[in-house]
């Protein structure tokens, strides 16, 4: 298979465009212009107005704020360092529940190098550091200082390496990736390509099985004829499938596409995988104290609220940002495992009720038990007339009496292991 699929090591494509995420602890606003990168082609410029067009209305105050309540800033920046350019930033605050600090730093860089020993790189693969492209010019804590910290590794929402959203278009060289004419038919290596730019890998750091190929390769999205997409855990990958022809090229706008739009619903991706990640934890948690009642109830709304603020499958009329969307839910197992944490929820808040309906009767059983003696008592003193108060207490001792040996009998043991929320002795 190795010998079928040209590597990657030494391409450099036309044009090559490289998103790099990474999780981040925000201290305070950015003094920074509100909203997402605006890039700019042409007369269009993807200001947050012009995205939340492509959006649903909830899925763009996630992504872009409301008025008054920003959520995402961006910072021009001209940096370059070994066939990098860095020429922007962004800030997308991700709060969550448990961590209102949470943040999502963002890098747009231009690559006029092979793309691929890059992505290696930042993936941490053998002979390569990521700690070789993050540094200098391109440091993130010195980019953010002031305004968020870098998440070490072992921080909570941390991911193993930054993510990375990879756009790579061929010339007429690169015949492994190229469609046979506009009609024609991908040559098999065309998804080689993709899976390696991806999963930021060449067949020696990760062979793919031939036995598997196909289902690796079956959630390849195709854009156009153009272009497809593939996404995995750790990267996303755009690869153009006809020669680039420069300059007013429609790669331009694929390119621009691919860091806006299709960026941000891969952003609200990460943002339910870091909210499912907390409702997980949270679920794990229920029973760690004895107020089961008061930590159901906030798991409830939690899920609540993240449900009516990010859970969205659905993103916008235009099928290529849904199925983006779709593909990084799968690679997660996200709607499977919210609807893990809707289940294990109802099963928790029917134990909740089962428990306070114990309490409730339990309760009843007390006033009961204490009741009926001294009602009866002082039932049989007033048929008999008796005002005496020395038959009063008498009553009164009689009646405490009925009610502590009943209490020791099972149905009074049941009634106090109910007020407990236990079990009773059978």
């Amino acid at each position: 298979m190795t010998a079928e699929v040209p590597l990657l090591d030494e391409v450099t494509g036309p044009r090559q465009e490289l998103t790099v995420v990474l999780p981040a602890r925000l201290q305070r606003a950015p003094n920074w212009p509100e909203g997402p990168f605006p890039f700019e082609l042409g007369s269009r410029r993807t200001d947050a107005a012009t995205r939340s067009t492509y959006f649903a209305p909830a899925s763009a105050r996630a992504l872009y704020g409301a008025p008054g309540r920003p959520c995402r800033w961006h910072l021009p920046q001209d940096a370059k360092q070994d066939g990098l350019h860095l020429v922007g930033m962004e800030l997308l605050r991700a709060a969550t529940a448990r961590n209102p600090e949470h943040a999502l730093a963002v890098l747009h860089f231009s690559v006029e190098r092979a793309l691929l020993p890059v992505l290696r790189a930042l993936a941490g693969r053998r002979s390569s550091t990521a700690d070789e492209l993050l540094t200098g010019s391109f440091d993130p804590a010195a980019l953010l200082a002031g305004v968020a910290d870098v998440r070490a590794t072992g921080a909570p929402f941390a991911i193993a390496r930054p993510y990375t959203v990879a756009f790579m278009t061929p010339s007429e060289r690169h015949t492994p990736v190229l469609r046979d004419g506009p009609q024609g038919a991908l040559p098999d290596s065309a998804d080689r390509w993709l899976w390696q730019l991806a999963s930021r890998s060449t067949p020696e750091d990760f062979p793919l099985p031939p036995e598997t190929a196909d289902e690796q390769l079956k959630d390849v999205i195709r854009i156009s004829a153009d272009w497809s997409a593939l996404v995995l855990r750790q990267g996303t990958a755009f690869v153009g499938h006809r020669p680039d022809t420069g300059a007013g090229d429609f790669f331009e706008f694929g390119a621009q596409h691919s860091r806006t739009v299709y960026l941000d619903a891969l952003l609200l991706g990460s943002l339910q995988r870091d909210h499912i990640d907390e409702l997980t934890d949270e679920l794990s948690a229920v029973f760690d104290s004895a107020r089961l009642a008061r930590r159901v109830a906030a798991l409830e709304r939690n899920i609540a609220v993240f449900r009516s603020t990010y859970w969205r499958q659905h993103l916008t009329a235009h099928g290529p940002a849904n199925n983006l969307l779709l593909a990084f839910q799968n690679q997660h197992r996200l709607p499977a495992r919210f609807n893990e944490i809707l289940a294990e929820a109802a099963d928790d808040s029917r134990l909740v009720q089962t428990q306070e309906s114990q309490q409730i009767s339990g309760a009843l059983g007390v006033l009961t038990i204490l009741g009926l003696p001294l009602g009866t008592a002082l039932s049989i003193l007033q048929v008999l007339g008796d005002d005496s108060v020395a038959h009063l207490l008498i009553a009164l001792g009689l009646s405490i009496a009925a009610t502590a040996a009943a209490l020791t009998t099972r149905y009074g043991r049941l009634v106090l292991s109910s007020l407990r929320g236990g079990d009773g002795e059978a």
